[in-house]
């Protein structure tokens, strides 16, 4: 019972906002789904963001390994949060020239842009450049010469990389444009358009048959994986 009750409700949702969508007269059971996911989804974050100050707060309190990031991660969780509430402008509003912080909370200048110019911005930036190392030294594994299938990606990934230069269009000048398509940058453009998009669309459509497969056993009462491993 503790199981079915959620699994039912789910199918019952979805099986309103399907019919809902052929059916126009029932469009207002579809706003009125829509209406409770909104509230359902306003306690959920209300509840995701008291489990992480909780969290961070004992490991703080029992000074566990890296308890200093638990203290970054609440105050720039507080912080962020007051101004965003207050949205406090840099500028007074037209209509309340008297409070001095009523204008567009979003203006540059304003609280909530500093932080996001000022920390949020380089904190970004940071993660990709060291990003960028993961993915060369996973590029590096991965394009060993192992096998024919790896031979085939690493001439490929070279391909594709050389044509997105100067030094692809360079090299391959000389060829006439009777044969523009096996210059390097013609290989690049063939690679891209027809074997990559190739590629694309069949996982897409793989992901719209698992999506639509899901969907499909959660209407019919067969999927619980949603719900955890747990009794």
């Amino acid at each position: 019972m503790k199981r079915f009750v959620p699994m039912l409700l789910a199918a019952i949702v979805g099986w309103v906002m399907v019919v809902a969508f052929f059916a126009p007269p029932l469009r207002s059971w579809q706003q009125t789904a829509e209406e409770w996911f909104q509230v359902i989804a306003a306690i959920s974050l209300l509840y995701g963001c008291s489990n992480l100050v909780l969290h961070h707060l004992k490991k703080v309190s029992d000074q566990e390994s890296g308890w200093g990031y638990s203290v970054v991660t609440i105050a720039a969780f507080l912080i962020t949060s007051v101004v965003g509430m207050l949205k406090l402008g840099v500028s007074p509003a037209e209509n309340a020239a008297r409070h001095p912080w009523s204008g567009a909370y979003m203006e540059e200048g304003s609280v909530f842009w500093w932080i996001y110019e000022y920390a949020m911005s380089p904190l970004v930036s940071t993660m990709f450049a060291l990003l960028a190392f993961y993915v060369a030294s996973a590029a590096f594994r991965a394009f060993r010469a192992k096998n024919t299938e790896a031979i085939v990606l690493l001439v490929t990934a070279f391909i594709v990389l050389l044509g997105r230069t100067y030094d692809g269009t360079v090299l391959t000048s000389f060829l006439p444009d009777w044969l523009s398509g096996l210059t390097i940058p013609g290989m690049t453009m063939t690679i891209m358009s027809v074997f990559n998009t190739a590629g694309q669309r069949a996982i897409m459509i793989g992901i719209a048959l698992g999506v639509a497969a899901t969907s499909l056993r959660i209407l019919l009462l067969q999927d619980r994986s949603y719900l955890g491993s747990g009794d």
